[in-house]
């Protein structure tokens, strides 16, 4: 085991665009910083081939602390197609690879070692283990691991895969799916209304699939934004489009931490929440079924290896297999590398830890930011966009460190 002594540094945990966005507004303020991951792991491997981001390209730039780092500058650099206009549709491997080049040109001293573990040291600060057998202190510890072990699958499906959903039991997650040509032939239902449901259901017919059928559960749950001439001309400019609610808690996100609790949770559930893109509604119409307004109440396997849904309306529905196209849950026990010490520390905003300003925890020193701060600072966390509000902010609070430990942040 090889231990290094470096008390004033900062360790990024996770190289996706909350995590590279943080780390290269640190490493631009000269804070001493470590980054470890593998820089756009879930975007190149949990999203399918052929997905288009349903963001506009300028809600998809990561943000940097110098100009000449969005989508645009990479397609540039690249030589690639340029995606600027709100009409341009981005594909996924196109974000994937502007968010490496991002990482070679801002966090270029990116490791790739796994940290397995973060614990508190009696004298302050932090212990990192990494899978390489070393061991650093580091004064502050961010965490950005995004969707990383966040896949939420209804316990009324998942009972249907004993050992845990995967492409190969009856029941999977939609990130578990990188080629939508495994489901040629054979009969497919996703559960959901979103646009992972909507855009996996099409990709999955469009590669060959038999029979494919969306299962919600609101009556009009499935649905299509409006394109971009249609948005309201009477109301502010948003990521998301023209909505006073989108607008504030796009730019205002440290007002929503200010909010009740309660409130805060259900703005987070039903703010920016199940809707398809406005592109994808003609290529959906005709080629996917549609049940929606049941709720899902189990599904077992059945005779050929096939399984069933059982549904609130009676009879239910068969198929090879069932996707749970039902999002991502933040969890703090889902963070299995931060002792138990640690995340017995942390205050609480249900699953999620609550954070205070620059988005620190109730333990002095380890911060969240991207998803694991939804709860906290709203729905914009969830997207790419909301690297604007977080990292500059982040990174501010971590080049000033307090001389005092802040108070615990109570939910209220």
């Amino acid at each position: 085991m090889r231990t290094t002594q470096r008390d004033g540094t900062v360790v990024v945990i996770g190289a996706g665009p909350f995590g590279l966005s943080a780390a290269a507004h640190l490493l631009a303020r000269g804070v001493p910083t470590r980054t470890f991951g593998d820089p756009m792991a879930s975007w190149r491997d949990a999203m399918p081939r052929g997905m288009l981001l349903k963001s506009t390209p300028a809600a998809s730039a990561i943000d940097a602390p110098r100009p000449g780092h969005t989508l645009v500058d990479y397609c540039e650099a690249a030589g690639e197609q340029r995606y600027e206009s709100d009409w341009d549709v981005v594909p996924v491997e196109t974000f994937t690879r502007y968010g490496e080049w991002f990482q070679r040109r801002l966090v270029p001293d990116l490791e790739r070692d796994r940290v397995v573990s973060v614990d508190l040291r009696p004298r302050g600060g932090f212990e990192v283990k990494l899978d390489s057998g070393e061991v650093c202190a580091a004064r502050a510890v961010v965490v950005a691991t995004g969707l990383t072990g966040c896949a939420y699958v209804p316990p009324e499906l998942a009972r249907a895969a004993p050992d845990g959903p995967s492409p190969g039991a009856a029941v999977s997650h939609s990130s578990q799916h990188r080629d939508p040509a495994r489901f040629a032939g054979r009969d497919l239902l996703v559960v959901g209304a979103g646009q992972s449901a909507l855009e996996t259901a099409v990709l999955a017919a469009e590669a060959g699939a038999a029979s494919v059928r969306v299962v919600a559960r609101g009556r009009r749950a499935v649905g299509f934004g409006a394109p971009p001439d249609h948005q309201p001309r009477l109301r502010p400019e948003s990521p998301f489009g023209r909505a006073w609610s989108l607008y504030g808690m796009t730019y205002h996100a440290d007002a929503f931490r200010r909010l009740p609790g309660p409130v805060r949770h259900e703005l987070v559930r039903r703010v920016l929440g199940p809707l398809g893109a406005w592109w994808l509604r003609e290529r959906f119409t005709g080629r996917v079924g549609v049940t929606q307004g049941v709720r899902v109440l189990g599904a077992r396997t059945v005779a050929d290896g096939r399984v069933r849904l059982t549904t609130s309306d009676g009879p239910g529905l068969e198929a090879d297999h069932i996707i749970a196209a039902t999002g991502y849950r933040p969890d703090l026990a889902a963070l299995d590398f931060l002792g138990p010490g640690l995340r017995a520390a942390l205050a609480r905003t249900g699953t999620s830890p609550h954070l205070g300003p620059g988005y620190r925890s109730s333990v002095p020193g380890l911060h969240f930011t991207g998803l694991s701060a939804a709860a906290t600072y709203g729905p914009v966390m969830r997207f790419v966009v909301g690297t604007q509000y977080a990292s500059h902010r982040l990174a501010t609070a971590l080049a000033r460190p307090s001389p005092h430990p802040p108070p615990p942040w109570v939910e209220r």
